[in-house]
């Protein structure tokens, strides 16, 4: 049905590496597979295999959970989009309101990874690392032209005042750099 791969850290994982908890939703216990350090494995390739169909309003969805944390969504495959490299963004153990009752022979509580078959729509999009580094891209680009508009900006009373043209003059010079110096771009990436 699927497989998994974390990039130089494993050989492909099949669906039998997985506990199936019913017929659409499967755990992967992170402790049997490298422990406590869980949070040092920072993406995961998630694949369909070639004779699986999953029906085109369905998506195979991502999720991880560390240790007294609720699940977090992290990405999906669909039958347009078999395969994808997902970021892996770990919570703070116990950052949720999970409680953690243990008997004390009990093993640790570790991190898990869970797979899930669900509805293409209900999910909030396929690839969250993506949106949040357009998101950190949008900020770092904000920052930068409020940073260029305060050194040109006085005071009237309780207003700010810039020059009426401070947005083209930042532009210009924003792209100026840019054909400048072809790393500049990639430090408003991360």
């Amino acid at each position: 049905m699927f497989g998994v791969v974390f990039p130089n850290r494993s050989f492909p994982l099949d669906i039998s590496t997985f506990t199936q908890i019913d017929s659409t939703h499967w755990l992967l216990d992170m402790n049997h597979f490298v422990g406590e350090s869980y949070d040092s494995i920072r993406e995961i390739c998630i694949f369909l295999l070639n004779n699986f169909t999953l029906p085109p309003d369905k998506a195979l969805a991502l999720y991880i959970q560390s240790p007294g944390s609720p699940f977090l969504f992290c990405g999906a495959v669909t039958i347009s989009r078999p395969s994808a490299v997902l970021s892996l963004p770990w919570p703070e153990p116990g950052s949720g309101s999970v409680p953690q009752l243990t008997a004390p022979d009990a093993p640790p509580l570790s991190a898990k990874i869970g797979v899930s078959v669900e509805d293409l729509a209900a999910l909030p999009s396929l690839d969250v690392a993506a949106e949040r580094k357009i998101e950190r891209l949008a900020l770092k680009v904000g920052e930068n032209l409020f940073n260029f508009m305060q050194s040109f900006c006085g005071v009237d009373g309780s207003k700010l005042v810039v020059p009426m043209d401070i947005l083209d003059r930042w532009f210009k010079k924003f792209q100026e750099r840019a054909k400048r110096d072809p790393e500049y771009l990639k430090g408003f990436a991360l």
